[in-house]
């Protein structure tokens, strides 16, 4: 594997970075200003663009832009088929939420996502550092324009197939997802996602002996020490989402920002409760009565989002975060409330101490 400090100074030099770590490409909660801050300390920006129409994702990288030179992934989910639905299950869901929040108009299910080749044209016209995928694989058509492009597509994996497949696609850098990374899980089959659940430190040096392209840690890395771990496991960089929560250029909600504060890695779970596709978040009052017996099944997704707007809506109106989406990986005590900019330098330098050389 070569020395951690080597790798992680080799990858810097291809992306052109000062440090090997990476904004985790949050939707919703990754706002240019977040960017901004990670890439002033020398780290990998990024985008969440999935709820994003392709002239939202021009403002922001432009907005980006403007303010910082330096690299950023633009994120895309791979579009799941359209969901088979069941408009009686529906109306039983509908009457679950109405506990929760307002009640639910019978066409909230009706939700329509932005159009994922128009997005993938959007990322073409403006050729950020890396484009990366969740839930799948690009189609080759795409890649080649990427690779035409010379833009890098860090592909992310669950599971060691994943990865494989991955590399065999022309994925450029593998981004491994560990079972302790808040918000929703990237698995290639939906249906699989709770039964193929490995941890970081198992999955990071699988994919690393399996694979010849750079691997990228993703999933409870919230200080040093995990920094220094992933790295000793062979990953070349990080990959950081929720210790980046409670940074103010985050912008999210004090209640969920303050929460995280409290939770404990035994108080987030994983539940389709919020969008019908798995995600990790607190373990809210709303998510543990979704996941009780007697509660009817979410809907596919992305209907069950539709479903969950008017309550998550409320909750945010309201500031309470037991109805919030309140995401979480299994390190969220470990996020502090300070600056995205310090909390990248704080978090390498914590690493740096811990790496041998």
């Amino acid at each position: 594997m070569g020395d951690p400090r080597n790798r992680a100074a080799a990858f810097c030099d291809r992306f052109g970075l000062r440090l090997p770590i990476l904004l985790a490409p949050m939707a919703g909660a990754c706002p240019p200003l977040s960017s901004i801050a990670v890439m002033r300390a020398g780290g990998f920006g990024a985008c969440g663009a999935l709820l994003m129409p392709p002239k939202e994702i021009e403002d922001w990288a432009a907005e980006v832009r403007a303010n910082m030179d330096g690299p950023f992934q633009i994120n895309l989910w791979i579009p799941d088929p359209p969901p088979v639905r069941d408009l009686s299950h529906e109306a039983r869901v509908r009457e679950f939420l109405s506990r929760w929040g307002p009640p639910v108009s019978e066409d909230a299910g009706d939700i329509t996502l932005p159009n994922f080749d128009e997005q993938c044209q959007a990322l073409l016209r403006i050729a950020p550092a890396a484009v990366s995928s969740i839930m799948g694989l690009y189609p080759p058509s795409f890649v080649a324009e990427l690779k035409s492009r010379r833009i890098s597509w860090f592909a992310t994996a669950t599971t060691l197939a994943e990865a494989k497949e991955a590399e065999g696609a022309g994925a450029d850098v593998i981004i491994a997802q560990g079972m302790e990374a808040g918000g929703h899980r990237g698995a290639f089959d939906a249906t699989k996602a709770e039964q193929q659940l490995v941890g970081l430190f198992a999955l990071v040096p699988a994919i690393v002996d399996a694979v010849r392209i750079p691997v990228v840690a993703a999933g409870g890395i919230a200080d040093g020490r995990g920094v220094a771990a992933a790295l000793t496991l062979g990953a070349s960089a990080v990959v950081i989402g929720t210790a980046f929560l409670r940074c103010p250029e985050t912008n999210v909600s004090s209640a969920w920002a303050d929460a995280l504060a409290e939770t404990a890695p035994e108080q987030t779970i994983l539940s389709r409760a919020f969008s019908g596709r798995p995600g990790r978040s607190i373990a809210t009052d709303y998510v543990r009565a979704a996941l009780a017996a007697d509660a009817p099944a979410p809907a596919p997704y992305p209907v069950q989002r539709g479903l969950t707007t008017p309550m998550r809506s409320d909750a945010e109106k309201s500031g309470d975060v037991q109805r919030m989406q309140a995401w979480a990986g299994q390190s969220a005590a470990l996020a502090r409330a300070e600056s995205a900019s310090v909390v990248t330098e704080r978090v390498w330098s914590e690493a740096q101490a811990l790496l041998p050389g």
